[in-house]
């Protein structure tokens, strides 16, 4: 079955469709995937600027709401559309839409709620496919945080692989899932990857840049080392897993009040000590759990600066590659994710692991939104695959 994947991360930058041939394998032990390509779009710049004013911590209405869920979904459903055309030849059986992250209701350790954007009747409107959508809200209504929803595919990829590898994504928020030699699996979400950076970078630029392209503020900089010891002891680090965070705690806001003490630091010094903030708090989660591998995905691959300084926190841990090694394109791994959660969703499967999100136990994950025939859903088998292939057609 072709498939397409939707995303859009915290960073909320652009959409990206990731479209794959998925299909069981050794009576659904297995689930192979074949990618067949990325496309992205920016989002148009009045409905990204809407889409910042309109978020945590700035008030907002609910007229402002709604144009942003039509906005949106108009947006993801375009480049559905474009995706199928230009990735599946216009065959394309199934799209997941993960939406667009707008609010994560978390305090205390628990999350009591989820929003994410973009009405998936535009996309089926628009692509005819069937559309399977907000993905989150069962794994919550169950108990569970909602995220890294990523760790049923991560799980995936990571069984078989020798001592203890783990599965890293670092977006706007930092997820990890980690297999250990002993015991269920980890995930849970790191800290802040891109989301300072992204935030102190737009701020001083007033505007102009939207991020450190190619980490070369950070190079140009030297970690503020008073100003890390005070974003490192923000509490969410120590708190057990699961446990899960967003743009609600870790915004400009939330940055302006860190700074409240010192001398303003020299631009590419707050952004080098940003940079290394991400790596050490993604670092330290990692050591405790031993592991021996870690497989980097998502937009934070792409600094070579974070890279470096990840590497030099780990120093003689875990070796570090990205999943495009494995053959899942780094860039387009999460739109992959929720193309196999979809595609499960479709055939009555759960999508998440318990042990992952806290949920009391395995959910179909979703809500499905018939596309210009008739709905009818394939059979499949009796429990979710517990390998990924990557492969080719």
């Amino acid at each position: 079955m072709r498939v397409i994947g939707l995303m859009s991360g915290t960073s909320y930058d652009a959409v990206d469709a990731a479209a794959a041939e998925l299909t069981f394998e050794d009576d659904g032990d297995v689930l192979r995937l074949v990618p067949l390509g990325m496309v992205s779009a920016p989002y148009e710049a009045p409905l990204r600027s809407a889409l910042a004013a309109a978020l945590p911590p700035a008030p907002t209405t609910l007229a402002d709401v709604c144009r942003l869920d039509t906005g949106i979904g108009q947006g993801f459903a375009a480049l559905a559309v474009r995706a199928d055309r230009e990735l599946c030849e216009g065959r394309a059986e199934l799209i997941a839409s993960h939406g667009q992250t707008v609010f994560h209701w978390a305090a205390d350790g628990q999350v009591y709620g989820t929003l994410q954007l973009g009405r998936p009747a535009w996309i089926a409107e628009a692509a005819g496919c069937p559309v399977v959508s907000d993905f989150r809200p069962r794994d919550v209504a169950a108990g569970g945080q909602g995220a890294p929803l990523v760790s049923l595919v991560d799980l995936m990829l990571l069984r078989g692989r020798p001592g203890v590898p783990a599965a890293l994504n670092i977006g706007g928020i930092a997820n990890l899932t980690a297999l250990p030699a002993s015991g269920g699996p980890v995930a849970f979400d790191t800290g802040p990857g891109n989301a300072l950076l992204d935030a102190a970078v737009h701020e001083l630029t007033s505007g102009r840049l939207g991020y450190d392209e190619d980490g070369a503020l950070a190079a140009a900089g030297r970690v503020h080392e008073p100003l890390l010891h005070r974003l490192l002891a923000e509490p969410y680090y120590r708190l057990p897993a699961p446990k899960t965070t967003g743009k609600e705690l870790f915004h400009h806001g939330y940055l302006r009040a860190a700074l409240q003490g010192f001398a303003a630091p020299d631009p590419q010094d707050l952004i080098a000590t940003l940079t290394r903030l991400t790596a050490r708090t993604v670092a330290d989660a990692l050591r405790p759990l031993g592991t021996t591998e870690v497989i980097a995905s998502g937009g934070g691959t792409r600094n070579p600066v974070l890279m470096a300084m990840l590497r030099e926190e780990l120093a003689a841990g875990p070796r570090l590659l990205t999943s495009d090694a494995l053959g899942l394109p780094a860039a387009a791994k999460e739109a992959y994710a929720f193309a196999v959660l979809g595609f499960l969703t479709l055939h009555g499967l759960p999508g998440n692991v318990p042990d992952c999100t806290g949920a009391r136990g395995p959910r179909v994950l979703g809500s499905l939104t018939p596309g210009r025939r008739p709905l009818r859903l394939p059979p499949g088998p009796a429990r979710p695959p517990r390998s990924l292939l990557i492969g080719r057609e």
